[in-house]
């Protein structure tokens, strides 16, 4: 079964290790920490229980993956084939 990750049924130190687990680098990493890289930072109002891991992933893609229309003009199909 797949523990939930949504703040009312986690604590601020399970939110903390979900956070950690998803985002490990591994063994290949040495010293590196999720600090390193600004992660906490972006996750922090879910480590505490301020949004849902679910928006703040949203609102990262939603602002990294978005094109509008005018953006696609001359970029042609996105299909390869």
């Amino acid at each position: 079964m797949t523990r939930s990750t949504r703040i009312s049924e986690t604590t601020r130190e399970e939110r903390i290790q979900i956070v950690a687990e998803a985002l490990a680098w591994g063994d290949d990493c040495g010293d590196c920490s999720l600090d390193t890289w600004g992660i906490d930072n972006f996750y922090q109002p879910y480590i505490d229980g301020e949004l849902e891991l679910a928006e703040l992933n949203m609102a990262r893609a939603s602002r990294a993956y978005v094109l509008g229309d005018a953006e696609r003009e001359g970029r042609g199909d996105s299909c390869a084939m």
